[in-house]
């Protein structure tokens, strides 16, 4: 036996129920299920008139998800692929780099715990944070307070 179809509206509040989807996002995932793109268009303007999509609610959710391991440029570059305005983005990304500092702290300590013990661990550091989007100013802060933190314990008393 085979089962009705599903609706438009319905499939689009199953991916919602899971998570947050962008407009833009949500889109692309019921277009091939959408009879047309108007359908499409008035099913996404009713799910936004009825408060259950914003753009505005993904943004922070996204960036909720990623700012525990990862650096400002990433998550921008992240959301910039789901076609958001840059006026959306703004508020986000200026938190996202006024705590970036902190969180890198937070990455490497997780990551490495320990100062590098040579130049080549101290790149491989370098380049880690750097992967995961990091400023190359934080990431010069972050593992250059390390390693001078190391280089003072290391050092012997002359008093």
């Amino acid at each position: 036996m085979s089962r009705p179809p599903v609706s438009l509206e319905a499939r689009a509040l199953g991916f919602l129920a899971r998570r947050e989807y962008s407009r833009a996002e949500l889109r692309a995932r019921l277009a091939a299920h959408a009879p047309d793109a108007d359908a499409l268009d008035a099913v996404l303007d009713q799910l936004a008139a009825k408060k259950l999509l914003s753009d505005q609610r993904f943004i922070e959710s996204l960036v909720r998800r990623r700012a525990e391991r990862f650096g400002a440029a990433r998550i921008q570059h992240e959301l910039r692929t789901h076609q958001l305005s840059a006026e959306q983005l703004a508020p986000a990304l200026e938190a996202l780099k006024a705590s970036e500092l902190e969180r890198a702290r937070e990455v490497w300590q997780r990551r490495f715990g320990e100062p590098p013990a040579s130049r080549e661990e101290r790149l491989r550091q370098m380049r880690f944070l750097a992967g995961r989007g990091f400023a190359g100013e934080v990431i010069r802060k972050v593992v250059g307070a390390a390693g001078r933190s190391s280089s003072v314990a290391e050092e012997p008393d002359d008093l």
